[in-house]
């Protein structure tokens, strides 16, 4: 029995408004498809299900014997469809893995929007460092993640969502602020603050330095990229972080600007596991959160 949805609709369709023209209006499909899906269904049944006349079509004996089930069939298709796009009004819940820079600067709009559309679905946030991360969603304790690791992990699918590159941040005060380009040999003469080499980030920063033979010369070495804003902020020396964990818009204190020669970025995409299927709840949040990534600026 190789018969579709779509066929059993046009069938109804039919019935429903006594002619083909009409059903094909209806249906927002040629005539001749609609032909093909009747004539697909009568071949299944092995007999003709439609009467045509010059002005009319009427179910023949073996259409008016099917047309209740057809009609049954597509209530049951239809009601599931529903109840399942209406699960978020009764509630419901799902978890995600994300690193804290996405997590602080970029999540808490995509959570806003999705808690508008679904207000009782509940959000349960890992926000783990990258290695972490991976691992949560490996295990399964969390559907799907935000990270920038795992283009290259057994068992996982990392889909790329977009390159977020390393830049500077100081102070609107401090004298690399006014420069339009900075370069890696500029930071030399001041207080770099940075991340733990223990950190996913600083692990990137350090090999893509590598290359160009370039060494950090730190002055501050921090846990969280958080923490480096805050000292940054305080005047205490300029940081080099992602793109991404600088706060977005114009800030009162602080700027950022793009490091070059060598320009070096971290990959942020999504990461699932291989083969497993998300909840709706998660499928919902993960296609906003792609249609409301595309929609953020540069």
């Amino acid at each position: 029995m190789n018969c579709d949805i779509l066929d059993l609709r046009a069938f109804l369709m039919v019935v429903e408004t006594g002619g083909f023209h009409r059903a094909a209006e209806k249906l927002n499909i040629s005539q001749p498809a609609l032909t093909r899906r009747i004539q697909k269904l009568e071949q299944i049944v092995d007999a003709p299900l439609l009467e045509r006349t010059t002005r009319h079509v009427a179910p023949t004996a073996t259409g008016t014997e099917l047309l209740p089930l057809v009609r049954r069939l597509l209530d049951e298709f239809d009601s599931t469809l529903f109840s399942i796009r209406d699960a978020g009004r009764a509630g419901g819940h799902f978890t995600l893995a994300c690193v804290p820079t996405a997590a602080f600067y970029f999540l808490p709009g995509v959570i806003q929007k999705y808690s508008e559309r679904y207000p009782n679905i509940r959000v349960s946030i890992l926000d783990l460092p990258a290695i972490d991360g991976l691992q949560a969603v490996a295990r399964g304790e969390a559907e799907f993640g935000i990270n920038f690791l795992g283009g290259t992990e057994s068992g996982l699918i990392f889909d790329k969502l977009a390159d977020d590159p390393f830049v500077l941040a100081a102070r609107r005060d401090h004298p690399l602020a006014s420069q339009d380009e900075v370069h890696w040999s500029d930071l030399e003469p001041h207080r770099l603050i940075t991340v733990h080499r223990a950190s996913g980030n600083r692990t990137l920063l350090d090999a893509g330095l590598a290359h160009k033979n370039i060494k950090l010369r730190w002055f501050y070495e921090v846990t969280h990229l958080s923490t480096s804003l805050g000292l940054v902020e305080a005047g205490l020396g300029v940081s080099v972080l992602p793109r991404l964990a600088t706060p977005s818009g114009d800030h009162p204190i602080l700027v950022t600007k793009p490091l070059e020669n060598p320009r070096i970025n971290r990959t942020i995409g999504v990461v699932r596991r291989q083969g497993a299927r998300l909840s709706p709840p998660a499928d919902r949040f993960l296609s906003l959160l792609l249609e409301m990534w595309t929609e953020k600026p540069d």
